[in-house]
């Protein structure tokens, strides 16, 4: 049984390494909405709900790191009804609840996202996103506290 078992799983175990090593690169991917709260304020005067507008800065990445879009690099954020299918599911989904200065990382799997087509040239189809989210205001009221900066994210 030793050596002829050994020899009939080798194959087996060889595939199963290449599998691995195959996947590797998607290995960030979710297959679900992932929320992690990374900073909240200290008093939630203003919370997001559905049909809200809201304004949110947040930075755009693949899972290999690779920033795609930036509303700080541009100082403008962006500004939505919440829940009203303005932007990607996986935001209107990862951005309920927030309050007025909250920090979040959303990880947005490619079907709360853009898709099996992706958004070329930027964004390849089947993309898992990962966003660093701040919320800045709710129906034009903004926090008391003052805006982070984008390092505290």
């Amino acid at each position: 049984m030793g050596l002829s078992c050994a020899l009939k799983v080798a194959p087996i175990l060889l595939l199963l390494i290449l599998f691995a090593f195959a996947n590797a690169k998607k290995s960030a991917d979710v297959t679900e909405l992932q929320i992690g709260v990374k900073h909240k304020p200290k008093s939630c005067e203003f919370q997001a709900h559905k049909g809200d507008k809201i304004k949110v800065h947040y930075r755009g990445k693949l899972t290999d790191g690779t920033v795609f879009d930036s509303s700080f690099e541009r100082g403008d954020p962006i500004e939505f009804e919440l829940g009203s299918g303005q932007v990607i599911k996986g935001w209107d989904q990862g951005l309920l609840g927030m309050c007025v200065g909250e920090k979040r990382k959303l990880k947005i799997p490619a079907k709360l996202g853009y898709g099996a087509q992706g958004s070329p040239p930027t964004i390849p189809g089947g993309a898992t996103l990962i966003f660093d989210t701040e919320l800045v205001a709710v129906n034009g009221k903004p926090s008391s506290g003052g805006n982070a900066s984008e390092d505290e994210l």
